[in-house]
């Protein structure tokens, strides 16, 4: 699993802080911890900036690139700070996140990759929303995001699809949709685009005790459908547990079945069966219902676990 860390984020106290502070020690201590956790990237998201884009962005970068050498994630929405950041990068091949299929943001973002050598995140959405079902999302790929890509001569190996993961609280219909556009998105061109989810997305507005499991319930299904790619918490634990159980079919221990019975069910089409776990073990109970609320067959209600 490719994991571009997340924690280096404006909604974060800590980081809104330390960015008006100038904080350099902060931000490179967290940059190295992700590294060293197993982000094989870096996601820099410090919103867009309008008033100090072209003084904050080369700051970010030259701080972070002082102490790792993995590539950066510039993730804001203002291409002109993107490109600040773009002209000051000197270490690995960067990401730009994001575009999406809106004219304006399809029709600058890549030209900018291309012209500095970067990555794109490309999501799959148009100017008016996000569609709930997997075909339309992978239609938005097919019909506008890789067709822009090919008119510019963009390297296809340079494209990461984000097929936008959304909220269990509010959004719950999308959850199911988007593992099948995953699942889809693989077959939909020749070579295979790149694939990559905002995984911690999935639980936004849960209360911060119960979105670590669902956050690794959600991944246990992508894998099962051939996620490679994701921007998450690398200092998550036990979603590092779920990863390598998965990858390597570790089936030593409960958990770890539980896990990969997740993922060989949603490979095959099926959806998890209650038999599948032991609920007398609370964790693997717990797991259980998480699966039901990801696939809309419960309500999500931050009470869930109770019921």
């Amino acid at each position: 699993m490719y994991i571009i860390g997340e924690n280096i984020h404006i909604i974060s106290e800590k980081v809104k802080e330390a960015l008006a502070a100038r904080d350099r020690e902060f931000f490179m201590d967290l940059a190295v911890r992700q590294v060293e956790a197993g982000a094989k990237a870096v996601d820099i998201n410090l919103g867009p900036r309008k008033k100090d884009w072209a003084e904050v962005f080369p700051w970010i970068v030259e701080t972070v690139e002082t102490v790792v050498d993995v590539p950066l994630s510039i993730d804001t929405t203002n291409v002109d700070g993107m490109e600040a950041a773009l002209k000051t990068i000197k270490k690995a091949q960067p990401i730009l996140n994001s575009t999406s299929a809106e004219p304006e943001r399809l029709e600058k973002v890549p030209a900018l990759a291309k012209k500095y050598n970067a990555k794109v995140i490309a999501l799959t959405m148009k100017s008016e929303g996000i569609p709930v079902e997997a075909d339309a999302r992978v239609n938005i790929a097919v019909e506008a995001l890789i067709p822009r890509m090919m008119e510019i001569d963009f390297p296809m190996q340079d494209l990461i699809i984000d097929p936008l993961v959304l909220t269990v609280s509010g959004c719950q219909q999308y959850c199911p949709h988007l593992i099948e556009a995953v699942r889809t998105l693989q077959y939909a061109w020749d070579p295979a685009p790149n694939i990559s989810v905002g995984l911690s997305n999935v639980s936004n507005a849960v209360p911060n005790e119960g979105r670590p499991l669902i956050n690794r319930v959600y991944l246990a299904m992508l894998m099962g459908v051939g996620l490679q790619m994701m921007i998450a918490n690398p200092f998550d634990d036990k979603q590092n547990d779920v990863i390598r159980w998965i990858e390597t079919k570790d089936t030593s221990n409960a958990l770890a079945r539980a896990y990969n019975k997740i993922a060989e069910r949603t490979c095959d089409g099926q959806e998890p069966q209650i038999e599948d776990f032991d609920l007398s073990d609370p964790e693997q109970a717990a797991i259980w219902k998480t699966t039901q609320i990801l696939l809309n067959k419960v309500i999500y209600a931050d009470s869930y676990l109770m019921n």
